[in-house]
């Protein structure tokens, strides 16, 4: 099996770090154990604990399935929902007059 290592830059570590905190406050809110946790999502013990951590090697689906089972799972539409840098991107390009700069 073919893996390959993604690097992500510490300052983005931090960010999932605190999407692994925030999951973690839902769940005690909930007042739900570990271990109800993970087996309704279908994922092991060790797996929540890294999910909790933000682990950016942990696969979408279990942050999904743990989104899912904490009844988060609409999160998951938020993430790029609101594409402002394509957006004014894209303006700009609207705004160029045709044979000025786009080819």
């Amino acid at each position: 099996m073919n893996t390959k290592k993604h690097i992500v830059f510490p300052k983005h570590l931090k960010t999932l770090g605190v999407m692994g905190e925030n999951i973690k406050l839902a769940k005690k809110r909930r007042k739900l154990t570990s271990i109800q946790v993970a087996e309704r999502s279908g994922i092991d013990r060790g797996t929540l604990r890294e999910v909790e951590r933000g682990n950016p090697s942990v696969s979408m689906g279990a942050y999904f399935n743990v989104l899912r089972t904490l009844n988060l799972q609409d999160d998951f539409l938020k993430i790029a929902a609101d594409d402002e840098f394509g957006q004014k991107l894209q303006d700009l390009q609207l705004l160029t007059p045709p044979g000025r700069g786009n080819k």
